[in-house]
């Protein structure tokens, strides 16, 4: 259980031994930029808003409203909204070069791209009553991100564009979070036109060590733009999150937080146990990219889990993929872009 917990360690002990390294290494300008300066940097326009949930976190999003130069396509464009992973933030999005990284690449191609943060990351560290500094304020884990974050970030968009639904896309904890979300809230399953889950997890019960998987990096990352991608992750999440992860890895299960005594869960969910979440019940079209060299979403349990997905309207295994690679892999154009775009197009045709 604590396998976990040490690994995220690891891993901001890894993110501050390269950031001292970087001081007297820097090979791209970006590694000592913020997401909004990022985005301007490559000539992109960049709007940045922050969204209050029901239980009152503050978060911030980013938003990249068309391509550089002029919009390709007359208002109003379809919306897209990317959802981060683990210890992650929106920077995933913008991590390589334009023609590598998929929210340029979907502002270029005439899509309205907005770019999310889940509650405790670098960019959502705000509450209107508790500060950070406080336990009330890490009080969370993936069953708040899925009640409260993903419903007033979409609902905050939805009123901003005037567009009725979205496509979503989300990565590793992102998909986790939308299954948890379109599968108890109907209502705003139906704002969603299409889900893409790149590296999807809801169980983790065939992933293998916790410090391999988190540690992994892809090979042509390294020898990239590592500066840049160490810059921006580890981002942070709460202990109670890599918590719910650690339940999730010993149980086998995709299930609520167990929040430790009969007395809290009855609070939390009437009932003397978490629930399952049920994933049969999301009704979203669904497509599917997973990596057969995947140690966090392994191939198995994401061969659990695609029966269970009731619109599953394409899929593709990449064998070569690793769980970074779905955002930082140099092929990841070729091997996922390129048809995610494209089921996108042909939806707006129907």
């Amino acid at each position: 259980m604590w396998q976990l917990l040490a690994a995220a360690s690891w891993m901001l002990l890894l993110g501050s031994i390269f950031s001292c390294h970087r001081k007297g290494s820097i090979t791209n300008p970006e590694a000592n930029m913020n997401i909004s300066q990022i985005i301007s940097y490559w000539g992109y326009p960049c709007e940045e808003y922050d969204v209050v949930t029901k239980d009152d976190y503050v978060l911030g999003i980013y938003r990249i409203p068309h391509g550089r130069g002029y919009p390709r396509r007359t208002a109003p464009k379809p919306v897209v909204y990317l959802q981060h992973g683990l210890i992650a933030s929106a920077s995933n999005w913008i991590s390589n070069l334009p023609n590598n990284s998929l929210a340029f690449l979907l502002a270029d191609n005439g899509y309205d791209v907005w770019m999310g943060n889940s509650r405790g990351n670098t960019w959502s560290r705000k509450h209107l009553k508790f500060s950070p500094k406080s336990p009330e304020f890490w009080a969370f884990s993936l069953d708040e991100m899925a009640k409260y974050d993903l419903p007033a970030t979409i609902n905050f968009i939805v009123e901003k564009t005037g567009q009725e639904q979205l496509y979503y896309v989300g990565h590793s904890q992102g998909t986790t979070i939308a299954f948890i979300a379109f599968s108890t809230n109907p209502e705003l399953a139906k704002k969603i036109k299409i889900f893409f889950a790149l590296a999807p997890v809801i169980t983790v019960k065939y992933t293998q060590s916790p410090m391999k998987k988190l540690a992994t990096l892809s090979r042509k990352a390294v020898k990239s733009r590592l500066d840049v991608y160490l810059a921006q992750s580890p981002a942070g999440t709460s202990v109670q999150n890599m918590l719910h992860w650690a339940q999730a890895v010993n149980s086998g299960q995709f299930q609520a937080f167990d929040w430790g005594n009969h007395d809290q869960n009855i609070m939390h969910f009437h009932q003397l146990t978490p629930p399952l979440y049920n994933v049969t019940k999301m009704e979203v079209p669904t497509a599917v990219w997973s990596g057969g060299q995947d140690l966090v979403a392994d191939p198995k349990d994401v061969e659990n889990l695609l029966p269970k997905i009731t619109k599953l309207i394409y899929y593709k295994l990449i064998p070569h993929y690793n769980h970074l690679d779905f955002y930082l892999g140099q092929d990841a154009p070729q091997e996922i872009y390129q048809d995610l775009i494209r089921l996108m197009e042909e939806c707006l045709q129907n």
